[in-house]
């Protein structure tokens, strides 16, 4: 049964690489649209595939230094037993990274085919385009989500099936897995989103308010860099982020697994896999319900998706919790004889079963916190939009306020769901059953990765589709269902932002215990020295590192807006319509430019953690993963939700409100949107990768710090 037990989540995996096939056989067979539709698509296309290939030659060069650097470290340091330590971590790094290179490559893929798809469905009805989008969305969350889970799987089968190791000691021989996947996830994210952002932006200054011609139009010299941005930063970057979510939190509730071994045996190392496999299931299951009634919305439609996904997830949870993680009360009474210890206060299956519950209750929670702050309908946005109306300060003070405000509900929800999920591991009375409780509760909150990654694909996919329609001089009520499904975008691109800081919290915690369990720490003593340096420098390293990330994106953005204003001062003839923009001049100029500009930062996330560690030692190194988790969680979700904020209020002003499109309010909401682009675009979602390399690069090399 065991061994059944072993190959389920590799056999999910596969089963999940296939179903997302039969995904994308649906969207082959969806029409290629009008012949201008096809030149402008194509023209996404190749500026996308340039960027990638140029941005993934890099990633790979700095993976093979990094990989061969970390087996020298082991094997200088180790002698004989420490090279076979720096091939097992080196080489589990080096799939992680390869791995997650291709969750990005396939994401980005997929979003430059899809958007004419979707640009074809629209003339079809609101439904069809939905259902195009929303199935394009599932072939990358899909694949992504089971490449991840049949990589960690597939690596336990190698350990445990082809190399003889005992189960309990296969977990820390894959931590390398996690660092690797986060690796490539912070330089995927990083280059994207500058990339994105810096283009966004000068096509914002010089197009929206310098020559007042709305988004999307095809005057704009730098509108196909924009479009293109949309899928190297929010499809290929954020693939790569939720890939190596799923694979750093699986990893470390497997390192916890371990010290319940003795109680749960090879069911409390698996559980983590098989339980992401079950959720894997309930988000396929959550796609095909997605449909659009009567007099309802595609958000509507797409949030009751998510519920039945998360319905399904906890019914998931209940069973693989029943089935291996129960312990009857009162069934042992010694634990160092291999069983549960005296205290147990009920069947443990149902304490982690309610554990678990509160995770994916968290996931809900940061989607219904995250709409509140970046939602039109709410007090947020509308307030900044009433601030535009006094002028560009105004605007910016009150979004930054909003931004502010938002942290203390995330925050809270965070404390919640850690202390309910620790007290209810506890009540199961086993030797680290609270620990292994908040364990459960990030996994809860991972069950339903595969349906968020597919609302956050959706977003680029249909903003993009607009822009193909806009440019392509489409006929308006087809323009008028793609500004539908775009807004719906716009929400599900937001909500997944406040999901995926959300899940890094927990994961942070959960990776905070691994670190402590593997260096054998007990507790981290801030008032030694070197324990507050190490803290104090993780603080300083989130706010340096999204420094960093926010200069690339407006150095990169000024170069753009140069190029575009001397297009439109030596060719007269692009306001007119007569000459036709030089659109790859902005692509190259913004390839260049986040090339050049994601490497300082990346190496900064990289190097801090690593020198702490070699001069003041693993505890020292604890002290930065616990401030600098919290601070990075903390401003990731001021970034996140003061730039969400900043766009709906612009779109608040664009549907009427306070004058409307080209009146004062608008021009300062634009304002607050530019400055809130690389908020929520690329330092944002930067800071939910860095916060897990942290802990990813930390686990890799723990040894070396002890």
């Amino acid at each position: 049964m065991t061994l059944s037990l072993e190959y389920f989540a590799p056999a999910i995996a596969v089963l999940g690489i296939l179903w997302s096939l039969v995904f994308w056989r649906t969207v082959r067979a969806g029409g290629n649209g009008t012949p201008a539709m096809q030149k402008v698509a194509d023209a996404i296309l190749k500026g996308s595939n340039a960027f990638m290939k140029r941005q993934y030659r890099t990633i790979a060069l700095l993976t093979v230094i990094v990989g061969a650097g970390i087996t020298a470290v082991y094997g200088v340091a180790g002698g004989a037993e420490g090279w076979v330590k720096g091939y097992e971590v080196g080489g589990s790094f080096l799939l992680g990274a390869t791995l997650s290179g291709l969750a990005g490559v396939i994401s980005m893929l997929v979003a430059t085919r899809a958007n004419l798809k979707t640009a074809d469905a629209s003339a079809n009805g609101l439904n069809a385009a939905l259902t195009m989008a929303l199935r394009s969305g599932a072939v990358s969350a899909i694949a992504v989500s089971a490449l991840s889970l049949l990589g960690i799987s597939g690596l336990y089968l190698l350990y445990r099936v082809g190399l003889g190791k005992s189960a309990e000691s296969i977990p820390a021989l894959i931590v390398g897995y996690g660092f690797g996947a986060s690796f490539v996830a912070l330089f995927a994210q990083l280059g994207g989103g500058i990339y994105t952002k810096a283009a966004d932006v000068g096509a914002d200054l010089v197009g929206k308010i310098e020559a007042g011609i709305p988004e999307d139009d095809p005057r704009n010299p730098a509108v196909i860099a924009d479009l293109v941005g949309d899928n190297v930063g929010d499809c290929a970057g954020r693939g790569a982020d939720l890939f190596e979510s799923i694979s750093a939190e699986n990893i470390g509730a497997m390192i916890l697994g371990v010290a319940l071994f003795p109680v749960f045996g090879l069911k409390g190392i698996l559980f983590p896999l098989v339980f992401c496999a079950l959720g894997l299931i309930a988000s396929i299951i959550g796609v095909y319900t997605v449909k659009i009634r009567k007099n309802s919305s595609p958000m509507k439609a797409m949030t009751r998706g998510f519920w039945i996904t998360s319905f399904l997830a906890a019914i998931a949870l209940f069973f693989s919790a029943k089935y291996m993680l129960s312990v009857p009360p009162g069934m042992f009474m010694d634990v160092a004889e291999g069983a549960a210890p005296a205290g147990t206060t009920g069947d443990s299956s149902l304490w982690f079963f309610f554990a678990g519950l509160v995770g994916i209750l968290t996931s809900i929670a940061f989607v219904y916190i995250t709409d509140y702050y970046t939602g039109k309908q709410h007090r947020p946005v509308q307030a900044i939009a009433k601030a535009s109306t006094t002028g560009h300060a105004t605007n910016i003070i009150e979004g930054t306020a909003i931004g502010m405000e938002s942290t203390a509900l995330s925050v809270l929800a965070v404390c919640s769901a850690l202390f309910a999920s620790y007290w209810f591991g506890s009540q199961t009375g086993l030797p680290h059953g609270g620990i292994y409780g908040t364990a459960v509760a990030t996994m809860g909150m991972l069950s339903v990765v595969g349906y968020v990654l597919v609302m956050d694909m959706f977003g680029p996919i249909t903003d993009n589709a607009g822009g193909i329609v806009e440019m392509s001089k489409a006929p308006e009520n087809i323009r008028m269902i793609t500004d539908e499904l775009d807004a719906c975008g716009n929400t599900t691109k937001a909500l997944t932002k406040g999901y995926a800081v959300g899940s890094a919290a927990l994961a942070a915690f959960l990776l905070f215990s691994a670190f402590l369990e593997q260096t054998h720490l007990t507790a981290v003593d801030l008032s030694k020295v070197t324990v507050f340096i190490g803290a104090f420098l993780g603080a300083m390293v989130v706010f340096f590192f999204a420094s960093l990330a926010m200069r690339a994106v407006g150095r990169a953005a000024g170069v753009i807006v140069e190029e575009v204003r001397r297009q439109f001062r030596e060719k007269k003839g692009i306001m007119e319509g007569h000459d036709e923009p030089d659109y790859a001049a902005c692509v190259d100029i913004a390839t260049r430019a986040a090339l050049k500009e994601m490497i300082l930062p990346g190496v900064v996330a990289v190097l801090a953690p690593v020198i702490v560690g070699l001069v003041f030692r693993a505890e020292a190194v604890a002290g930065l993963l616990m401030v600098g988790t919290i601070t990075g969680v903390i401003l990731a979700c001021y970034f996140n939700n003061a730039g969400g904020a900043w766009d709906n209020a612009k779109k608040f002003i664009e549907g009427g409100a306070y004058g409307g499109k080209r009146s004062p309010a608008h021009q300062a909401a634009v304002t607050g949107d530019t400055v809130g682009d690389p908020f929520k675009d690329t330092a944002g979602p930067s800071l939910h990768v860095l916060i897990k390399l942290f802990s990813t690069l930390t686990l890799a090399l723990a040894t070396l710090f002890i």
